[in-house]
């Protein structure tokens, strides 16, 4: 959420960021902010001139009662009284504001940093590095989906009776395959300095609020009703709402966690060539890294996060990208974003299966996630990335990897699953 200090001081400057954002209602958004900010404030002045008037007469009257003076003192009594009413009607109406504002607040995204880009599709990214080159396949090289078929290592028709489209159940070495990208990427983020965390994968309402998931992306999360309770998109959100409502010291930073959980995601009206197999699903597995730093750290961080993902992809042996996210491409929440892409040589096409992430303060401030520092408290920034998403990875290992007499394993994934070929 955006600091209404910030929003007050510079309101142009507000707008301007909104719109590379693409925020529709950028100027109208920030105008009504202000102007229920105004009312909020012009509001709070007149009950405390009340407050402070009301209890001036009390004094009064006291003094009166102690001089004998009753008859007097009974005539103020009915200033009290209009004031207190007064008071009474103020109160709530600075409630009504402050609600009405904080609602809004909450529907405003975050400003981009000044590198972002512009641009408003994904097409208007920048490419700011490669590495790796696309393997050669055979004649006879299939895209995934048919490659899991014909070693029977995922089931998506299996996991269609069981739940629905978009939940595959992976078996034998295609399970193990699965442990094994998990316990990989959970050993380099223990390496990285990250602490591992396993977290709840149901949330309640007030952490997808604090992280931002909440209100923008309710209609993408699976909602338990009868709980009120959200099926998490990420292991970011559980993960970073371990420090709602915490002042940290100086000594407790930064914090460094990673955590694997799997992770789903309605994708409502997703269709096409392009998420078929594992290129989109509703349930998939997924390692986070999170940070928590001092806001002149966070940049330096977020490149190290950058850093560690493109070890792990390198560490695998897949040719990858990475793209400076424009504005109109952007999360939500986010104030500066990587995405990285494997190549997938089989279906020739970039598959996304990173975003590396700084939101500033803009989550912090909904979670109030400050920490002290020369006796004052001040909110710290957070970034998060994926370290990584498996479905993708695990689709290009498949098609990068395949030869005639079977799939190759990445080295390094063998230690973890006991195997070097599918």
């Amino acid at each position: 959420m955006l600091q209404l200090a910030y929003i007050r001081d510079n309101k142009q400057a507000t707008i301007e960021g909104l719109k590379r954002k693409y925020f529709k209602t950028a100027e109208e958004t920030v105008n009504e902010v202000l102007e229920i900010d105004r009312k909020r404030r012009d509001t709070q002045a007149e009950l405390d001139a009340t407050l402070a008037k009301s209890n001036l007469l009390a004094k009064e009257i006291g003094g009166l009662m102690k001089e004998g003076k009753k008859a007097e003192a009974e005539a103020i009594k009915g200033q009290t009284a209009d004031l207190k009413a007064l008071s009474k009607d103020l109160e709530e109406s600075l409630k009504t504001f402050e609600s009405s504002l904080h609602d809004l607040l909450l529907t405003i995204p975050n400003l981009p940093h000044e590198s972002v880009p512009e641009g408003r599709t994904p097409e208007e990214n920048i490419n700011i590095f490669e590495q790796g080159e696309f393997p050669v396949l055979h004649e006879a090289a299939k895209p995934h989906w048919e490659l899991i078929k014909q070693y029977d290592i995922i089931d998506f028709d299996l996991g269609n009776k069981i739940s629905g489209a978009g939940f595959p159940v992976y078996k034998g070495k295609g399970a193990k395959i699965q442990r094994a990208l998990i316990n990989f990427f959970l050993n380099e983020a223990e390496a990285a300095g990250y602490k591992e965390v396993q977290v709840p994968i149901l949330v309640n309402a007030a952490s997808g609020y604090g992280t931002g998931q909440l209100p923008d992306k309710e209609g993408q999360m699976y909602h338990a009703t009868a709980d009120d309770l959200y099926l998490i998109p990420t292991a970011e959100v559980p993960i970073t709402n371990i420090y709602r409502d915490v002042i940290l010291s100086e000594n407790d930073l930064p914090v460094k966690h990673a955590g694997y959980t799997p992770c789903f995601r309605r994708e409502a009206g997703s269709w096409g060539a392009h998420v078929r197999g594992l290129n989109r699903l509703h349930q998939f597995d997924k390692i986070e890294i999170v940070q928590i730093r001092k806001p002149e750290e966070s940049y330096q961080a977020l490149e190290e996060m950058v850093e560690h993902v493109k070890g792990l992809l390198t560490k695998l042996g897949l040719p990858f990208r990475i793209l400076r996210l424009c504005g109109g491409d952007m999360g939500f929440t986010s104030a500066l974003t990587f995405d990285f892409e494997v190549y997938s040589a089989a279906q020739e096409r970039w598959l996304e299966c990173s975003s590396v992430s700084n939101f500033e303060a803009y989550q912090a401030n909904r979670l109030k996630l400050r920490y002290k520092v020369d006796g004052k408290t001040q909110l710290l920034h957070t970034l998060n990335g994926s370290a990584l998403a498996l479905p993708r990875i695990l689709a290009a290992i498949l098609e990068n990897n395949q030869t005639p007499e079977g799939i190759k394993v990445p080295s390094v994934l063998v230690p973890f699953c006991g195997f070097d070929t599918i």
